[in-house]
């Protein structure tokens, strides 16, 4: 078999910018951006002119592009109430290397492959936060290849190996937070979670599980409603809970904007937290202490593991090593919306 290579032009062969410019339909300026490797450019303007490069022998410019003084953070659903913690530990953590953050939400997008990862590819930022997301495997690739760290907070499932992620440990915030409902004497204890196919939802749950069977209490499936850690879907599971035959006297949330709506839920029944009613949260966020009453939450350091992510990033752009899976401890916060149930003295 015989291989046969196109001969590489000399300076003098080569055509003129104009040439590949006109055959390309681009303009001359254009046409040197791309020599030139600048990320101003769309993707299929880019890839039809180096195709007519390449035809042609020329060799983009070696010199490699500087990334913009920028950390991406990217959500798949922005909830203002628990994304501000978020961002305030990453701006507070960039804003004295002089670097921005620009938000990216993808609402219903897939993850995985959609427009958005080429947006950032083409950005170039100094690193990428994810909340409740990863990378497809051939995105992981293309953020290696640009030199685009990320990190991943909160994954959705197990961590990969060859990721870098933050985490809280949710296991043990739903544990302590069942298990100081049975303290104060609750046998009834519904919960509403987030999506079970989210790691964080499930091991709270898995949590809420083991503080009933260490107590002695046998788990009823119908005080379980599986949800989207919404304001919204708390209320409507709540109404579903509290409006059962031999109610929860109890609610465990998988967040506290769940609270929230099991607060209204409860309202709109005549029902009185926690006289009538206890419930606990998951996040501490800002608003849980404003809340009447006061919610008993379980702490979960999000500006704290949001600042970990930041300085993680600018640690793998200056070449160090970190560690692959960082764990952040959860604490209970006692305030008002938990009591003893009204059958105990």
């Amino acid at each position: 078999m015989t291989t046969t290579t196109a001969p590489q032009r000399s300076d003098a062969q080569r055509p003129k910018l104009t040439e590949i410019a006109q055959k390309a339909g681009v303009s001359v300026s254009t046409v040197s951006k791309v020599i030139n490797g600048r990320r101003d450019i769309g993707a299929a303007t880019r890839q039809k002119v180096e195709a007519i490069l390449n035809e042609y022998g020329y060799q983009k410019s070696l010199v490699k592009a500087v990334p913009s003084r920028q950390i991406d953070i990217v959500f798949q659903d922005f909830e203002e109430m628990w994304a501000m913690e978020l961002l305030k530990g990453v701006t507070e953590t960039v804003s004295r290397h002089g670097i921005s953050v620009t938000v990216t939400e993808l609402k219903n997008r897939d993850a995985n492959g959609a427009p958005w990862t080429q947006d950032i590819l083409e950005r170039r930022p100094l690193g990428v936060i994810l909340i409740f997301s990863d990378l497809s495997a051939q995105d992981k690739k293309r953020f290696v290849s640009r030199q685009i760290p990320f990190v991943t907070l909160d994954p959705a499932g197990d961590p990969a190996p060859d990721s870098t992620t933050i985490r809280a440990d949710n296991w043990t915030g739903g544990l302590v937070a069942t298990r100081h409902l049975t303290s104060l004497g609750h046998h009834r204890i519904g919960i509403i979670t987030g999506p079970m196919h989210q790691l964080c939802a499930k091991a709270r749950y898995d949590g809420y599980l083991s503080a009933l069977a260490e107590a002695g209490i046998d788990f009823d499936p119908s005080l379980m409603r599986e949800g989207q850690f919404h304001v919204q879907d708390g209320f409507e599971h709540a109404m579903s809970l509290l409006t059962a035959p031999n109610r929860p006297t109890a609610i465990v949330a998988g967040n506290d904007l769940q609270a929230m709506g099991i607060y209204d839920a409860a309202r709109q029944l005549g029902l009185s937290v926690p006289e009538d009613l206890s419930v606990v949260g998951f996040d501490d966020v800002t608003f849980s202490k404003l809340l009447s009453p006061s919610l008993t939450t379980v702490l979960q350091p999000l500006a704290q593991m949001a600042g970990c992510a930041a300085n993680l990033l600018l640690e793998m752009n200056a070449g160090h090593s970190v560690a692959q899976d960082t764990v952040f401890p959860t604490t209970l916060v006692v305030r008002n919306s938990t009591a003893k149930p009204r059958h105990i003295n």
